[in-house]
């Protein structure tokens, strides 16, 4: 867990497609935290009025019952929000973080589960000084619930909407009709790989003709990994055709 602390991490998937992450500050992370603690506490302030009429039949079965609740709430809307929004929450959207795969792997329902139900443990004895204190101490910026589950949050400063331009014209795009690959596409494809296949076809140029080979023949093979593509739909295409394609449909056609 020691070490010396990074900003940046670069991770290289099992594929061979390297990233590099930019790993979220500790105070950035407190302001997410406490954006989706509001966000609770709201929520739970209009559940809790209905609650206290429970007080009615029992002190003791109100108490109960709210406890319950706002753990089932404060749980619940952390990893349905992490889940539905790949490793978001409200508060982490808001300042552009994101919890991932410390691999690079698609994060998983169970990652998720894990580092959140882990969150009381790094909370103790009060104001996550557990967690803080690990984080602090590991160059991942990893809390428990984080080294657990093998997450880390990283920060996604706000970037420019690629230039469509570049991919518009192209010659014809054989996954455009079919659907069934575009959605897995889109559903499967992290948005990191997706720049990375972005900025390596913006740079394509720069690059000399050894490097921009392998560059894109890992990027495909990255792709083909996450979902079965047909034969017929890549017969005699090249690998920076085929990632070229791949980034239309995440981009340009689904806009």
């Amino acid at each position: 867990m020691n070490g010396e602390r990074s900003d940046v991490l670069h991770v290289r998937t099992p594929e061979g497609v390297s990233f590099v992450f930019r790993v979220a500050s500790p105070v950035i992370r407190l302001a997410a935290l406490l954006v989706d603690w509001a966000v609770v506490l709201a929520a739970w302030s209009v559940i809790a009025t209905f609650v206290r009429l429970l007080a009615i039949l029992s002190e003791d079965i109100t108490g109960l019952v709210g406890i319950m609740l706002y753990f089932a709430l404060s749980q619940g809307y952390r990893i349905a929000a992490e889940w539905r929004w790949r490793g978001q929450t409200l508060g982490k959207r808001l300042l552009h973080l994101r919890v991932v795969d410390e691999q690079g792997r698609r994060l998983t329902f169970e990652q998720i589960v894990m580092r959140n139900l882990l969150r009381f443990v790094d909370a103790l004895p009060m104001a996550y000084m557990v967690g803080g204190a690990v984080a602090l101490l590991n160059r991942r910026g990893q809390r428990l619930g984080d080294l657990a589950a093998g997450t880390l949050v990283i920060w996604e400063p706000a970037e420019p909407m690629p230039d469509f331009e570049l991919l518009r014209g192209e010659k014809y795009n054989s996954l455009r009709g079919n659907l069934p690959v575009v959605a897995r596409l889109r559903q499967s494809v992290a948005p990191e790989a997706a720049r990375v296949a972005w900025q390596a076809l913006v740079r394509r140029d720069e690059l000399e003709a050894a490097a921009r080979v392998r560059l894109f023949a890992d990027l495909a093979a990255y792709f083909r990994a996450r979902t079965r593509v047909p034969d017929e739909l890549v017969e005699g295409v090249s690998d920076e055709q085929f990632v070229r394609n791949v980034v239309d449909v995440l981009y340009v056609t689904r806009g």
